[in-house]
């Protein structure tokens, strides 16, 4: 009895030390963790820095080696910093739009440098350097409530866990998810995927799948004889929709189109595209018929951007007696050069439709309102999101500083009370 007593005592005591050791063991993987969770942030928020320098840099020049030396760093920070985001603890949303942003950027930049098309990159880098800018400021209030945790590892790794709407996050990844659709529209078959949101207010009669076909062929007769796949949104999706997949010799592609009503959501094309081009005159006008076609009407151009096998048109609805513009209730078109071939729509956000708030519309005395050497080139009337994500109508004034550099700026004035709401240079 007393060797039993005696052998389950120590038992006990090495059952308590071998507790003790692999708490202690376990606090010290904590510590591990949380300092490379410190270490990555901080390399985050430093090589944001970086390539929003970087970008900046690159709008500098037009000597391709100039150039291409800045497009190398772009690429270079953007792998980095993907690879600093991958290892911190943010809700999947979250980084899955810090990930693909990152690397639409660092894609951009090396498809230019490779191919030696500098043509089109200030425009296509002007929005993203001036977002990357406000981005910055929203990640560096959004770390705070890291460093505010003094090293509670319990507290950072529920983070991922958290809800995004109780996020520190939130306002990064809504930033993140915008300018990621106007940044890069129609680059990849997953920007769509993440535009999907809830499309209840939808009020037409449900279509069959059949019926679906027949809308496909009707968009697009150039490909209806392809072969076809059709599948059905999933039960848990945030609306009914059929996912119709097709191939038809180099032609390859899907289309989604709503189950109520039919509407066409999104539809991207690959095939090769030849060197020849169609006039511009002759793409705008396909690209007109092609929105009647389509049942989307009240819309008109408000951007047009061109690579060297297509371009890229914006169309954005219109509403009320003085026709203004709602950005966010856009769509986006990509159409060949070679044949005016539609190539690419996304369509959701303009499906979607926001609701327009009633808004007053307080006239502006332009004279008073700028300074001498300002000369107003234009205004429209457009309703947009300001810093806080709320639609408002605005003016979008063009002006020009009539000086020996004619820098010429956007401004978007809160048409209520006429607070600035965005200013950019354009040139």
């Amino acid at each position: 009895m007393k060797n039993f007593s005696y052998l389950l005592g120590l038992f006990v005591v090495i059952l308590a030390f071998v507790a003790y050791d692999l708490y202690d063991k376990n606090k010290q993987l904590e510590r591990s963790v949380h300092a490379s969770y410190t270490n990555d942030l901080s390399t985050a928020t430093e090589k944001l820095t970086l390539l929003h320098r970087s970008v900046s840099q690159s709008l500098l020049f037009q000597d391709e080696r100039a150039l291409t030396t800045e497009l190398d760093n772009i690429w270079r920070l953007s792998s980095e910093l993907r690879k600093s985001v991958s290892n911190l603890p943010l809700q999947d949303e979250v980084q899955t739009q810090w990930m693909r942003y990152l690397g639409r950027i660092g894609n951009t930049a090396k498809m230019t440098a490779d191919s030696g098309d500098f043509n089109n990159w200030q425009s296509t880098m002007e929005p993203v350097s001036a977002n990357l800018n406000a981005f910055a400021e929203e990640w560096n209030v959004a770390t705070v409530s890291f460093y505010e945790n003094n090293g509670d590892f319990n507290k950072w790794s529920a983070n991922k866990a958290m809800e995004i709407k109780d996020s520190p996050f939130l306002g990064a990844s809504k930033q993140l998810k915008s300018y990621n659709e106007t940044d890069f529209p129609l680059t990849a078959s997953e920007s769509d995927f993440e535009k999907k949101r809830d499309l209840e207010h939808l009020s037409d009669q449900p279509i069959t799948k059949k019926q679906a076909i027949e809308q496909f062929k009707k968009y697009f007769p150039e490909i209806s004889d392809a072969a076809i796949t059709v599948t059905k949104s999933r039960d848990d999706a945030p609306y009914p929709f059929y996912h119709i997949q097709f191939i038809r010799g180099t032609r390859v592609g899907y289309a989604d189109i709503t189950e109520k009503g039919g509407h066409l959501l999104s539809f991207l094309m690959e095939r090769p595209v030849a060197k020849s081009a169609l006039s511009h005159e002759e793409i705008l006008d396909t690209a007109k018929k092609f929105m009647k076609k389509v049942g989307y009407e009240d819309v008109v151009i408000s951007e047009t951007r061109e690579n060297h096998e297509a371009w890229h048109l914006v169309f954005t609805r219109v509403y009320g007696e003085d026709n203004a513009l709602v950005y966010p209730d856009s769509i986006q078109l990509k159409i060949a050069k070679d044949n005016a071939e539609i190539l690419g729509i996304s369509a959701m956000e303009y499906v979607q439709e926001e609701k327009i708030p009633q808004q007053a519309a307080l006239p502006i005395n332009w004279e008073t309102f700028f300074a001498d050497n300002v000369k107003v080139e234009e205004v429209k009337n457009i309703y947009t999101a300001d810093n806080t994500f709320t639609l408002r109508k605005c003016y979008e004034v063009i002006a020009r500083i009539d000086n020996n550099f004619q820098d010429t700026f956007r401004i978007v004035i809160d048409a209520e009370t006429h607070r600035v709401v965005k200013n950019e240079k354009l040139k």
